[in-house]
């Protein structure tokens, strides 16, 4: 399969949209809003057109990546302008093929061309580091809150990018702004599709030996998809769970 990747454009946005839609249909909340946010994001000062790409594969678009610029802010006040990407969506049919990989490590050198001196991401924590992301606390920097996990992530684009530079992070308000209201309205203008029902937490938890199950109560998850955002080390530094247990859970 031969993967073409090029710029979006704006005879795209309705395809790239419903694209994205598809590919995060299967939420938790039981509605997706990526599709919204890639429409609002276009808007945006902070948006990047020079970084807004798609994947197309015979002629068909199926996966897409959008950039916005964000910020690490140091205690002193002083600001150093970095990048932020999401929604990264590929349809769930071309999923698993190196599509999402090709759209990342593009638009990273890209992005290195345009002067840009790293991506800063909330992402999955066992998959993206393979791309090179490293934990943003490893850098000193954290989410607007102060706060630090492993799905928050860092990637240099050269060099010594990030030498120096602690602070906390902080993104476009557009990510803050989705209301489901807002989001219903916006899918009316896409074929109707049947909500996803997330699978409960009780069906795992009917597998797992007593402290293990007291161990996932713990975690405060209602769905099984509420784990696939945890990394592995996460789920086994869980006090309680063992290593078969642990195990069941991924």
């Amino acid at each position: 399969m031969d993967i073409v990747l090029r710029l979006e454009r704006p005879e795209d946005y309705h395809v790239v949209e419903e694209l994205t839609r598809e590919a995060f249909w299967r939420c938790i909340r039981g509605f997706c809003d990526e599709h919204l946010l890639v429409h609002r994001i276009r808007k945006c000062p902070s948006f990047v057109p020079e970084l807004d790409y798609v994947a197309e594969a015979d002629g068909r678009i199926v996966g897409h990546i959008i950039y916005t610029k964000a910020r690490i802010e140091e205690p002193s006040g002083k600001t150093h302008e970095v990048l932020t990407f999401g929604p990264l969506s590929v349809l769930p049919e071309f999923q698993n093929r190196g599509i999402g990989r090709a759209l990342m490590m593009h638009t990273f050198e890209e992005a290195r061309k345009l002067g840009y001196r790293a991506v800063v991401i909330f992402g999955h924590p066992d998959y993206y580091p393979r791309i090179g992301f490293r934990r943003a606390s490893e850098f000193g920097i954290t989410t607007a809150d102060g706060s630090s996990f492993d799905a928050f992530m860092a990637l240099p684009l050269y060099e010594g990018a990030l030498d120096g530079i602690q602070g906390r992070f902080f993104i476009d308000p557009v990510f803050e702004s989705l209301d489901e209201n807002d989001v219903l309205e916006f899918d009316r203008n896409f074929p109707p599709k049947e909500r996803y029902v997330p699978v409960p937490i009780s069906v795992l938890m009917d597998r797992l030996e007593a402290d293990a199950r007291k161990a996932m109560e713990g975690t405060g998850c209602t769905y099984i998809d509420e784990l696939t955002h945890r990394s592995e080390r996460d789920i086994s530094s869980i006090p309680g769970m063992d290593e078969k247990s642990a195990d069941i859970v991924r």
